[in-house]
């Protein structure tokens, strides 16, 4: 892979100006062949087979990163889901403590794939790992979880939505930030290097590097030199610019997979934004022109962003994968965070915006009360919107607080106001159960 002097000079700018950084290298491992035993067998396997191949993750990431001057902020590792590994077992929470463990062992700050894929149905080991969720993470402190309980091919699994809900309240009535390790899925991709949804999905290699890149303030700095151009002529330098920010990626990734021994996967061109200002998805918006992001327009801006994006990225490499596209984490931006306290964003405008982006309803913090019935109904809309647009949605809320007040989560995940929410009664209707049908077009192919 070549670099002209231009693209390195432009590089440098965009890594020491605009806070260009690679935001996580994710080393995905299968562990299906640590199935069979006891749980502490299995725990045992575990541990010695994510350290077996995660030893040197942290050192080659370090070695990469200053070879190149560009910073990778989190390594971390996703899994086969888990309770694919729990059909025989009584208790996942040991499996969930070795993950932990190992985690901790190898120097990672994360780890993905406490998580299950029930969007036809459940087997024993789902039943078993989601209702160990709440305890799984109150006892760990890196482990992340994922349940998918939607496809467009499978339709949405209503009582899957349901349990969630109950187990997304439980997991915040033991302790809110809880909720930032819990993700609930409407299309899961399998090789997605973003917490807390990554895991290591079926057809994946026994190991892979994936890459997540982010470069919100990158993309902001090109729209605000874009006085009086064209919304045209602003998506094809965003296009221009997510091509160079893709080449970036796959160069390290190809690198730190070489040198660990292991498959390169994908790369993840995702605008993940941080608190820090000028960091932000919601401000690349408002530089449109939108006075604050969540007026209208913003649907449409947000569609532009997430379109060039993604055209930016599949032109620089045929190895895009993952998410790649815009997310909208309020508590994480900062510019999302100061839109929800004017009032431009609410809940609903919010899920009209997911319908164009890369994820869902995201970091928001909800009231400490609110029911676990609209929290349910909150993920079946996610997942009606990801099922209709065959694309990925997913819900991961924290409740804390009361409408209006600020909540502290701290660190790379921010702070946000309590959003307000309309306590309509919805019980009755997530309480029928069974399964929304898959849409019709989901038998084009």
């Amino acid at each position: 892979m070549l670099f002209s002097i231009e693209e390195i000079l432009e590089t440098i700018s965009m890594i020491s100006v605009e806070h260009l950084d690679i935001r996580t290298v994710t080393l995905g491992v299968n562990l299906r062949e640590c199935a069979g035993g006891n749980s502490k067998e299995v725990a045992e396997k575990i541990y010695e087979k994510i350290c077996e191949k995660a030893e040197r993750l942290k050192e080659v990431v370090n070695e990469v990163s200053k070879k190149y001057g560009i910073p990778i902020v989190n390594r971390r590792i996703s899994t086969s889901p888990i309770s694919q590994l729990a059909d025989s077992l009584n208790s996942v929470i040991e499996l969930a403590e070795a993950m932990d463990k190992a985690a901790k062992d190898v120097g990672v700050d994360y780890i993905g794939g406490f998580s299950a894929l029930v969007q036809k149905g459940y087997t024993k080991g789902d039943h078993l790992l989601i209702n160990s969720i709440p305890e799984a993470l109150s006892s760990t402190e890196r482990v992340c979880s994922s349940v998918n309980v939607a496809t467009t091919r499978s339709g949405i699994n209503v009582a899957a939505a349901v349990e969630m809900g109950k187990v997304i309240k439980e997991c915040c009535s033991v302790n809110p930030i809880l909720g930032s390790r819990l993700v609930v899925f409407a299309n899961a991709p399998p090789d997605n290097p973003f917490m807390a949804g990554a895991f290591h999905g079926e057809g994946e290699s026994e190991a892979v590097i994936n890459i997540g890149i982010s470069g919100p303030g990158v993309i902001r700095s090109v729209v605000e030199r874009m006085e009086g151009a064209s919304l045209g002529e602003i998506a094809e330098e965003i296009k221009k610019t997510a091509f160079k920010i893709t080449r970036v990626g796959e160069l390290v990734g190809r690198e730190v997979a070489e040198r660990l021994g292991v498959d390169f996967g994908i790369v993840d061109l995702s605008l993940a934004p941080t608190p820090e200002r000028g960091d932000s998805v919601a401000e690349i918006i408002e530089k449109m022109g939108i006075e604050v992001c969540g007026a209208p327009g913003s649907t449409a801006a947000l569609a532009l962003l997430t379109d060039a994006v993604k055209k930016g990225g599949m032109m620089a490499s045929s190895s895009v994968g993952g998410l790649s596209g815009a997310f909208i984490p309020v508590s994480e931006d900062a510019g999302m965070a100061r839109a929800v306290e004017k009032g431009g964003i609410i809940l609903e405008k919010l899920e009209a915006m997911t319908s164009v982006c890369s994820v869902g309803i995201d970091m928001v913090v909800l009231p400490e009360d609110t029911k676990e019935e609209i929290i349910s109904a909150i993920i079946l809309d996610e997942c009606a919107i990801g099922v209709m647009n065959d694309k990925t949605t997913g819900v991961r809320v924290i409740l804390a607080g009361k409408p209006g007040e600020w909540v502290e989560l701290g660190g790379l995940l921010g702070r946000a106001p309590v959003m307000n929410i309309r306590e309509f009664d919805v019980s009755k209707f997530v309480k029928r159960g069974g399964k929304i049908p898959a849409p019709i077009h989901s038998m084009k192919n």
